[in-house]
């Protein structure tokens, strides 16, 4: 029996059968030959603009995603992820210690699926007051030292929140922020943390991405509230906020020797200060004299410092210096 043949539609070309193949594209406006029609299968591509495409897109995904702190919190993705969880298992900074390995396992079996050693190593930064002006988390047990120890394991060590981010994070439950689904979609985190206090420039936070690092001071609270006021009396922000800055507040008593003043106060091109250690005279005989260093720059190793001085008495290139002794306690290792 033969098959009826289909019946016309309504979206058909009466102009052309329905079994017929599709028009030619239509010449460009202006004349000349109509456009080669897009090759199919497999094109040529030169190895070095394939790489630096990719390698592109790489960076800006990581720049974005991993390593890059957001401006309205302050934070990286998993430092925000950890105190978000801290937040849930209810770890203020009334409650009671818990252990760093439960927070670490929550954090990477919920919304941070990498691994536990980078999740710990950033939770134990932000628990040193050595390396945060501000530290986000109250941690109890060995954390470091500025001799360069390390923290000990996540199974002995324990944490909770700080009183700084209680503050942070005590209006994320009345709708302030936007929500987004974590990796696996099972749960909703937080795009950014309620900025009830600016933690980016306390804190300094230092990033690594892959194309762009960067690093900037910690500035001191009363200044940076005090220039959140005048940028709002102002209508520019850097006639309002560049006058009242106090310079860098670094974690630790040692302070800055030099800032650079710039003619433009609009100029926000990076610059370069010095920081210095603190130091005073000690006791002298008829042939000695001594000197005490009470601190040492923010980021210098004292451990490192001390054999490097050491390394100068023994080769004797400044012959006044006979000896070198670190007298540190514990509570100045640690603080």
């Amino acid at each position: 029996m033969a098959k009826r043949p289909p019946e016309p539609s309504l979206f058909d070309d009466a102009a052309s059968p329905p079994d017929s193949a599709a028009p030619p594209p239509a010449p460009p406006r202006g004349g000349g030959p109509p456009a080669a029609p897009p090759p199919e299968g497999p094109t040529d591509v030169a190895l070095h603009e394939a790489a630096q495409s990719r390698y592109l897109n790489y960076a800006l995904s990581v720049i974005t995603s991993r390593a890059l702190p957001d401006v309205r919190d302050g934070l990286k993705p998993v430092q925000r992820r950890i105190l978000y969880t801290m937040w849930q298992q209810n770890l203020t900074a009334d409650a009671k210690h818990r252990k760093c390995a439960k927070v670490v396992g929550d954090v990477m079996g919920n919304y941070h699926p990498h691994g536990d050693t980078a999740i710990y190593d950033t939770l134990v930064r932000m628990a040193q007051p050595f390396s945060l002006r501000c530290p986000l988390v109250d941690g109890s047990g060995n954390f470091g030292s500025l001799d360069g120890d390390a923290a000990a394991a996540m199974r002995y060590t324990e944490c909770r929140l700080a009183r700084l981010s209680d503050e942070v994070l005590q209006e994320i439950e009345q709708e302030t922020v936007h929500f987004r689904a974590n990796y696996d979609g099972t749960r909703q985190e937080p795009v950014v943390l309620p900025r009830a206090s600016q933690t980016c420039w306390p804190t300094a936070p230092r990033a690594l991405p892959s194309a762009w690092p960067p690093t900037f001071a910690a500035q001191p609270a009363r200044g940076l509230h005090r220039a959140g006021e005048a940028a709002g009396r102002s209508r520019s922000v850097f006639t309002g906020v560049v006058p009242l800055g106090e310079g860098p507040g670094l974690p630790g008593p040692a302070g800055t020797s030099s800032i650079p003043r710039r003619s433009s106060r609009r100029s926000i091109a990076p610059a370069r200060i010095r920081i210095r250690g603190t130091w005073e005279t000690g006791g002298a005989t008829r042939s000695s004299k001594m000197v005490y260093i009470t601190s040492v720059p923010h980021g210098v190793n004292k451990a490192q410092l001390v054999q490097q001085i050491g390394d100068v008495v023994r080769s004797r290139k400044m012959p006044h210096l006979v000896d070198v002794k670190d007298l540190s306690t514990d509570d100045v290792r640690t603080s």
